[in-house]
């Protein structure tokens, strides 16, 4: 639990001491445990190191709101202390450069806009709020440039209309705010469409697109620094953020966009510089890779550009590679070539010299260090998922919010350990990394206490490692948690889970839409495989699903849940359910036709026909990679040539038997609600036991709280009905 002034020392004082009683006391997680949980959003820390600012959201289950309220801390240790001129709602908190001043953005006046306020190092204080923008498209991912006289942003404008270049509602402002204005006035909804991508993911793309702003922070004048760009400067991205940087000198801005005429089939983002000082400079591309090129980051001393770049272009899922540009040479270099891992997310070191990054690695996160030559890799933290790092001026010594399968996401201060410089030599696996590196780990500080309190009083059983051979050799790894009070001498139902993606993995973390703990609280053993296709154990087994979708994949599911009946004797296997969303709800079709074996099925947004999924889904270039090619390529040919018809889960339906629940959201356009209804009424048409959940609002995900509640209950209740009715 997050220490509030309100909360008194004495409580938390009892909460510590009362350990004993407090572990008699444990009971499981229910669900309103889980949405009373305080979640750890943005952080960032100040340029001398010692504070840190960040982002809280609270669930209200009875008002079914999510509200993010924003706070400091000092790193060395104190209360934490709610940031005075913001408001419930505000986010995006970053330091000025001098560290007197932080900006945040804020729709307290009816639209998210930039503001500013004073900050007292010393104290944490904060004054004087300024509403920097007041741009008719509202602004979103701040960023103060280094000399802290400039600040870049994104916002998303009709490329028609004249570049928005000054605060003030000019000529672009006004035609911007026009446009909307009469679209949501109109009496007439209807869209008319001329290019694909015209939707994506829960809500339809319209005829705005993300372009980067640049505004001084004296004056307020204003530069749209993309004018009449038809494409999204950056271009989406799931985890968020503007996908620029800026130069220590604050005279060039990197960035990431896709050029690509049809963005549709492209995943070939590239990066490209752009001259500040120059109103009339254009961009400069300086990425050369046929794939997607994101996340540039320049080098506290400006001699270097680094990103992560893919080799592939349309495969979203290759392996992203941590590349080094040299501003000087222009010459870019692959950092790992022999690096056979995913860089998920990297942060410069202050000596600019060396880099620090996580990668997935079996079930879990590691964070690496590497020079900017790749020699001498350093492991310095391995345990549940790391995130949002950020170097300090000390050696190896970062901050970073963390968060395991037994705890949503808290802040730490690593350290180097006192031992970490014996340079012991370490190997991986060579399916997983084939780069010798250097054991250094560090010693945690937890810094946030979000949930303590909370966490103390529920008994969260911790996952455990299993490994078995595949069918053809392969290496696969599993996990399995216990339900809480386990007695070994009972057997238990089993919720057999089956992550999405496909390139996704199970592991060492925290989630709320698939809570792998919430599952096994009612009295279940759960079980999560890595088949063919996940992340974290080398690019070939990530590979190993593409066109052959319910091949390997499958068959390495089946054989990790056989290891894990014949290993773990308190399994009820004949009381099993299999839940998956996504491609786990492909996969859960899937075993709809090919096994009987589970008393229960649960199908969330599921593919159910691959040839009607491709002409509904909007992100072609997945359909056609994960397919190999377009359904009209192997027309003519045999279902058993033809990936679309040969893995599509609708051509076994003469063998549905296993009572069913789907689940679809109308707003989900990764998987179009069409494919729900297609297996629903296969379902009752065939007599087979089924229920649809149907969500009107959701898209992909079940993100509203009252939605989640009610999605949690009508899944468990399925899996009771039945695995539970025959008694253990």
């Amino acid at each position: 639990m997050h220490k509030h002034s309100s909360v008194s020392f004495l409580v938390l004082s009892l909460a510590v001491a009362g350990t004993c009683f407090a572990q008699s006391a444990k009971r499981p997680m229910t669900f309103e445990d889980m949405m009373a949980m305080k979640r750890l959003g943005e952080t960032a820390v100040s340029p001398d190191g010692k504070w840190l600012a960040y982002s809280v959201t609270t669930v209200d289950l009875d008002k079914n709101t999510k509200t993010p309220e924003l706070w400091f801390q000092k790193i060395e240790g104190g209360e934490p202390i709610k940031i005075a001129v913001a408001q419930p709602g505000d986010g995006g908190p970053e330091f000025a450069p001098d560290g007197k001043r932080i900006l945040f953005t804020s729709s307290r006046d009816g639209s998210q806009q930039i503001w500013l306020a004073d900050f007292d190092d010393a104290t944490g204080a904060t004054s004087n709020p300024k509403k920097l923008t007041s741009i008719a498209t509202e602004a979103d991912n701040a960023k103060w440039s280094p000399d802290g006289k400039s600040i870049v942003f994104t916002s998303a404008v009709y490329p028609d209309c004249a570049p928005i270049t000054t605060a003030d509602a000019m000529t672009g402002n006004k035609c911007n705010a026009d446009r909307d204005k009469a679209a949501a006035e109109s009496k007439v909804k209807a869209q008319i469409f001329t290019h694909l991508l015209y939707r994506h993911w829960n809500h339809f793309t319209g005829d705005k697109r993300s372009h980067l702003f640049i505004v001084s922070v004296d004056s307020g004048a204003m530069r749209d620094l993309n004018p009449s760009d038809t494409h999204d400067v950056p271009p989406f991205s799931l985890e968020g953020g503007g996908g620029f940087s800026i130069s220590p000198d604050s005279k060039e801005l990197a960035f990431t966009e896709n050029l690509d005429p049809e963005p549709a089939i492209s995943t070939n983002a590239d990066i490209f510089t752009l001259d500040l000082t120059n109103p009339s400079a254009k961009p400069v591309k300086i990425s050369t890779s046929p794939g997607g090129d994101f996340n540039p980051a320049y080098s506290p001393d400006g001699k270097y550009i680094a990103w992560r770049s893919q080799a592939r272009n349309g495969y979203e899922s290759d392996k992203f590679r941590l590349v080094v540009y040299d501003r000087a040479a222009k010459t870019a270099n692959d950092v790992l070539p022999t690096f056979d891992a995913w860089v998920d997310e990297f942060t410069w070191a202050v000596d600019s010299g060396h880099i620090y990054f996580v990668s997935g690695k079996t079930g879990s996160a590691t964070i690496f260090e590497t020079p900017v030559d790749g020699h001498n890799l350093v492991r310095l933290h391995s345990s549940g998922e790391p995130s949002d790092i950020h170097a300090l001026a000390a050696k190896r010594t970062l901050v970073t919010s963390i968060m395991s399968v037994t705890h949503p996401a808290e802040v730490f201060l690593l350290r180097p350990h006192r031992e970490s410089d014996t340079d012991r030599i370490y190997e991986e696996p060579k399916a997983i990394h084939d780069t010798i590196a250097i054991e250094a780990p560090a010693e945690e500080d937890n810094l946030t206490h979000l949930n303590e309190v909370l966490l103390s009083s529920l008994n969260l059983p911790d996952s455990e490692s299993f490994w078995f051979t595949a069918k053809d050799g392969a290496k696969v790894q599993g996990f399995l948690i216990r339900p809480p009070g386990f007695d070994a001498s009972k057997k238990y139902p089993l919720k057999f889970l089956i992550h999405g993606g496909p390139q996704g993995a199970w592991g060492d973390s925290w989630s709320y839409r698939w809570n792998a703990e919430l599952f096994a609280a009612n009295g279940y053993v759960v079980v999560m495989i890595n088949p063919r296709g996940s992340t974290g154990y080398g690019q070939a087994f990530v590979d190993g699903v593409n066109g052959d979708w319910g091949g390997k994949p499958f068959s390495d599911l089946m054989t990790g849940l056989d290891y894990a009946e014949q290993h773990y004797p308190f399994i009820d296997k004949n009381r099993e359910g299999a839940l998956g969303a996504s491609y786990g709800g492909y996969m859960a079709n899937w075993v709809l036709g090919h096994t009987d074996r589970f008393k229960c099925i649960v199908s969330h947004d599921g593919m159910f026909d691959a040839e009607s999924a491709f002409g509904s889904t909007e992100e072609d270039w997945f359909n056609i990679w994960e397919f190999k090619g377009n359904p009209w390529d192997y027309y003519g040919k045999p279902d058993s040539e033809n990936p679309f018809r040969k893995w599509s889960p609708s051509l076994y339906a003469k063998n549905f038997k296993t009572p069913t629940l789907v689940i679809h959201g109308q707003l989900d356009y990764r998987l179009d609600v069409s494919e729900g209804f297609q297996l629903f009424d296969t379902l009752q048409l065939l007599g087979v036991p089924s229920k649809m959940l149907y969500f009107p609002d959701e898209g992909h995900w079940v993100l509203k709280p009252q939605n989640s509640r009610l999605w949690y209950k009508t899944v468990n209740d399925w899996v009771d009905q039945w695995t539970k009715s025959s008694g253990q």
